[in-house]
């Protein structure tokens, strides 16, 4: 698989840049993991947090926008 770089925009403030290279678990390993415990379904989030800090806390009315490769990819509010 090609390494992607990636980051999440919070409430306007960018987290850590990151590299799939750096995941410590790749993308097939963690969708097998969280699909043991629940059914997946099209559009379905998983949040990883990113390798250097690890997973943050999300509330509801955050604003979070997600970029692959600089290239803007998700960009929605938690209700």
């Amino acid at each position: 698989m090609q390494s992607l770089s990636f980051n999440l925009v919070d409430n306007a403030v960018a987290e850590n840049p990151a590299n799939t290279t750096d995941m410590i678990y790749n993308f097939s390993e963690i969708i097998a993991f969280v699909s043991k415990y629940m059914t997946l379904k099209p559009g379905d989030l998983i949040f990883t947090g990113t390798p250097a800090n690890g997973a943050g806390q999300n509330v509801k009315g955050d604003h979070l926008q997600a970029y692959v490769e600089g290239e803007l990819l998700l960009d929605f509010k938690l209700v």
